[in-house]
């Protein structure tokens, strides 16, 4: 990426208005920087900056969230602990996900797991917590008045069982190029169990429950937009890396 290209992506984010609009923009532009860099320049500064990338993803999703009551700031604090606290367990123990270890590209490390584990869980459940919401709500109210079932346990099942399903999936898209990017490895013969996936899918319901239960404002386009440009991300880059 040229210093011409870089200044005109500036210049086209100093036009935009909304705090979607600049979130989403400032995504899309670190997004592809870190794809033409591994891709491209196969630089190991942008692999290595990828605690940056995180932080950063974070930070616009809080921003961007309306109505950060303690609801909100509370899931937060939950998420992070319980996806940092299943991660020690996973990696010391392997009662969850598998026999698996983490490298140094995700940063600072306490008890064999990088504390910023739990921002990518953060990120991961609001994400397709609120994607599905959006996505569905509509959907769910219809088949509620048809076929007069009550809507909030209707609501509950889909976003749950959904959300979790789209993490799920997620976290299948990522695994190969995280393993080869140095995030993490798997033991035995490098490949990725099963079990993995079926803990990812409980953990998730677990805290979608929590976060559909909760009084948090759920039309966050941001989140869905910063899924989908993740997901071509990964995508990207595990069909040419």
């Amino acid at each position: 990426m040229t210093k011409k290209t870089i200044i005109n992506a500036l210049t086209s984010l100093a036009l935009l208005q909304t705090p979607t609009q600049i979130a989403t923009a400032i995504a899309i532009l670190f997004h592809s920087i870190g794809l033409v860099g591994i891709l491209v320049f196969k630089s190991e500064l942008i692999i290595q900056s990828t605690p940056v990338n995180l932080i950063l993803s974070f930070g616009l999703l809080v921003w961007t969230q309306q109505e950060k009551n303690w609801q909100f700031y509370s899931f937060i604090i939950v998420c992070f602990i319980t996806g940092y606290v299943v991660e020690v367990i996973g990696v010391n123990t392997g009662l969850l996900f598998g026999n698996y270890s983490y490298g140094s590209v995700l940063g600072v490390k306490w008890n064999a797991v990088p504390l910023l584990i739990g921002i990518n869980w953060i990120i991961i459940i609001i994400c397709c917590g609120i994607s599905v919401h959006i996505l569905l709500s509509k959907a769910i109210s219809k088949v509620s008045l048809a076929s007069k079932q009550p809507p909030k346990i209707l609501k509950i099942l889909s976003l749950v069982t959904d959300g979790a399903t789209l993490a799920v999936a997620f976290d299948w898209l990522m695994e190969p190029v995280a393993v080869k990017l140095g995030f993490w490895s798997w033991g035995n013969d490098g490949s990725i169990p099963f079990y993995n996936y079926v803990c990812w899918f409980i953990i998730s319901m677990l805290l979608l429950i929590v976060f559909h239960v909760a009084n948090i404002n759920k039309k966050n386009i941001f989140a869905v937009h910063l899924l989908l440009i993740q997901t071509m991300f990964f995508l990207i880059l595990r069909t040419f890396l």
